[in-house]
């Protein structure tokens, strides 16, 4: 008999839950598709770290988990009030409160199979594009081919059914201690407002806008995880207090003002809103943390999509390029594993020199804007003890400066491809990172840089920015090329070995290489990674530092490719989450106004408002809950990313505007948005006019 009837009641409320079945049964979808990169075999056996995309999806979906848990216990809550008066029907009538109970659980568990087995069959095809896009990332052909994964499947039904049972064990606790007046009379009872410290909270709202302009002038500063943390549990707080200080804020203009507020449905609009913002504080600061979260996350997951499109193809440039601390190597162990392996159309050994100075690391520790001014004194002067200890530990810049000599290095640009560059006895250049040109211009004027004799000064011939592989390398940052009269007077540093493959390299020729090391020497990933000590260097990126030994460049783009999209991937995953959440939890909020406030529309057409100033009416109500945490989440994430966007630019060199990110991920959410507003509008009108 309960199970019948409850089905009859969802399909009857089949309307009214439309926006929430839709929203589960995208969810379920989503975690479906991204649960499966734990599963697929094709993708986890590819590379050694393989477990960071599972790592950081991971954390996503636990996130994901927590908000799912919260939307699910909001719409059934929302729902039980909803329903109240039917529910006290049903006791007048002689049902039992636990028997009014198991039939709401049963409807309840019947809505999420509905939306369960919808988001599934989509979840399979989501995973199918999924793996498309990650295999056209890392360079691997993927075919076509959805099944049903029964782990994957398994984890994602656990997770949704815990979700569900944890909202609905708590909504039946609520029912134990309702009665018959408070189910009948659910729907008719108003926010209680308690006008209270009024004077304080009209201050919050200031503070609020106050804190967030200073996003923009103390961000830059953010240097330390303390500092970052304090930033933001302040910017959490801002988002609370910002809806206290506004509902405070509405009610001082309500009455103070004379003019406008009792222009046409002013006075009902500010009155609807305020009390609305008042009672729900809790819920729009959680919105508009949720938007914020969802705004910055894309635009976050567009920048490295970016930097890893216009990049990381250039980064490394040679086929392959060994490292040898040793400066007299002859490369014969990796010779020998490159002969096995692939074929070799050119192979080159040279040798990376110092002169025992450090003029030029001193220099780019002292200019560059990602140090700031960590090593400069007050007066603006280089803190050599600071610098020397650097050199000595953190491994950014070789002990000393690095060199190469012209026939080298012109035998190395005809490699790559580039037109080689001619020096006379008195000339030397500079080989510098394409992102760094713009900050390295006066470079030449703080180098003293002599001939092999040390009597005559040697000028600049040109600085050279063609990628060039300078991560530890041909340098960290940048190379001093002089002429071979002057290298063959200064001390061999470390060995190097470009190589030139015909056609591409093996997927696993890198890790063969990598194995002539002992495993105590590998990194994580499983590479013989360079120590960073005395003559070996990263130079100053931030964004993707890939410290390697051996660099095969068919085995390390698609690598680092993988483990940016752990970064793209759940960064988006989150954001599409959050967003469908917070909108459903808003889209619901104005449905439950639409039926308990019904009397209160009834009230305004009974006083002379035409349906379609009632719907007009409705339309700007609508528009002022939905705008209202959107655009607050718009200016926070704005602020923050254009912050974020000069620290990205700066570390990448990558100077696509912030605008570009933002704005496509505003354009994104206002689409999604639209949809839901609009099936909110359909539904409240549908109630207020009371349709079936």
């Amino acid at each position: 008999m309960y199970s019948k009837l409850a089905f009859r009641n969802v399909m009857r409320s089949a309307k009214d839950y439309l926006v929430y079945m839709f929203t589960m049964a995208v969810v379920t979808a989503l975690m479906y598709a991204f649960s499966s990169l734990f599963f697929d075999k094709e993708f986890t056996g590819l590379f050694e770290i393989a477990q960071m995309m599972q790592m950081m999806t991971g954390m996503a979906t636990f996130f994901i988990v927590l908000i799912v848990a919260w939307l699910i216990n909001y719409m059934v809550r929302f729902m039980l009030e909803k329903r109240s008066s039917e529910f006290g029907i049903y006791m007048l009538l002689g049902m039992k409160k636990k028997a009014i109970a198991r039939l709401y659980m049963r409807e309840n568990v019947l809505l999420g199979i509905f939306a369960f087995l919808a988001g599934v069959p989509a979840g399979i095809l989501l995973q199918q594009a999924l793996m498309a896009v990650l295999g056209n990332m890392v360079h691997v052909e993927y075919r076509f081919h959805p099944t049903l994964n029964k782990y994957t499947f398994l984890v994602t039904l656990l997770f949704y059914a815990g979700c569900y049972l944890l909202a609905l064990f708590r909504c039946k606790r609520k029912f134990k201690k309702m009665n018959i007046h408070d189910l009948m009379d659910a729907k008719r009872q108003n926010e209680e407002i308690k006008e209270s410290n009024e004077g304080i909270k009209r201050l919050l709202f200031p503070v609020s806008i106050a804190v967030i302009v200073a996003i923009w002038t103390v961000f830059p500063g953010l240097s330390s995880v303390g500092a970052a943390c304090i930033f933001l549990i302040a910017l959490v707080l801002v988002i609370y207090l910002f809806y206290i200080g506004l509902s405070a804020w509405v009610m001082c203009y309500i009455r103070k003002k004379k003019k406008g507020i009792y222009r046409g449905q002013n006075l009902f609009l500010l009155r609807q809103f305020s009390s609305k913002v008042r009672t729900m504080q809790f819920t729009m600061g959680t919105l508009t943390a949720l938007f914020t979260i969802a705004l910055m996350g894309s635009s976050v997951a567009m920048m490295f999509s970016d930097y890893e499109n216009k990049v990381l193809d250039t980064k490394w440039p040679f086929d392959v390029l060994i490292y040898s601390s040793d400066a007299e190597d002859e490369f014969q162990d990796d010779l020998e594993i490159l002969n096995k392996d692939v074929e070799i159309a050119d192979s080159y050994i040279y040798r990376i020199y110092t002169n025992q100075t450090n003029q030029a690391n001193v220099w780019m520790y002292t200019h560059l804007q990602a140090f700031g001014n960590m090593y400069l004194d007050s007066d603006g002067r280089p803190n050599m003890k600071k610098i020397e200890k650097a050199l000595k530990t953190d491994g950014t810049y070789c002990t000393y400066d690095t060199y190469m000599g012209l026939s080298d290095y012109n035998y190395l640009r005809k490699m790559l491809g580039y037109k080689e560059i001619t020096l006379t006895d008195r000339q030397y250049a500079i080989q510098i990172k394409a992102r760094l040109s713009s900050e390295t211009d006066e470079m030449p004027e703080g180098l003293e840089v002599t001939d092999a004799g040390g009597n005559e000064e040697l000028t600049c011939a040109g600085i050279y920015t063609e990628p060039f592989s300078q991560d530890g390398h041909n340098g960290g940052d940048y190379i001093l090329i002089v002429p071979d009269s002057v290298i063959q007077t200064m001390k061999p540093y470390y060995s190097e070995m470009a190589v030139d493959l015909k056609g591409k390299a093996p997927a696993g020729l890198m890790k063969k290489l990598d194995d002539l090391v002992p495993e105590e020497e590998q990194d994580f990933a499983g590479h013989a990674d360079l120590s960073l000590e005395g003559n070996s260097c990263s130079g100053s990126d931030n964004m993707v530092s890939y410290n390697a030994t051996n660099l095969v460049r068919d085995n390390v783009i698609p690598e680092v490719k993988y483990m940016l999209a752990s970064l793209i991937v759940p960064a988006f995953y989150m954001g599409l989450v959050f967003l469908c959440a917070a909108l459903t939890v808003l889209s619901v909020q104005q449905l439950s106004d639409s039926a308990k406030y019904k009397f209160r529309y009834d009230v305004l057409a009974k006083i002379g408002l035409e349906r379609s100033e009632i719907n007009y009416l409705i339309a700007r109500q609508l528009t002022a809950y939905y705008l209202c945490p959107a655009l607050f989440a718009m200016i926070i994430s704005g602020s923050v990313m254009i912050r974020v966007s000069r620290i990205f630019i700066m570390a990448t060199g990558v100077h696509t505007s912030v605008l570009q990110y933002f704005g496509i991920s505003v354009l994104l959410f206002f689409g999604i948005y639209m949809i839901y507003f609009m099936a909110t509008y359909v539904g409240f009108k549908r109630n207020i006019e009371g349709k079936k």
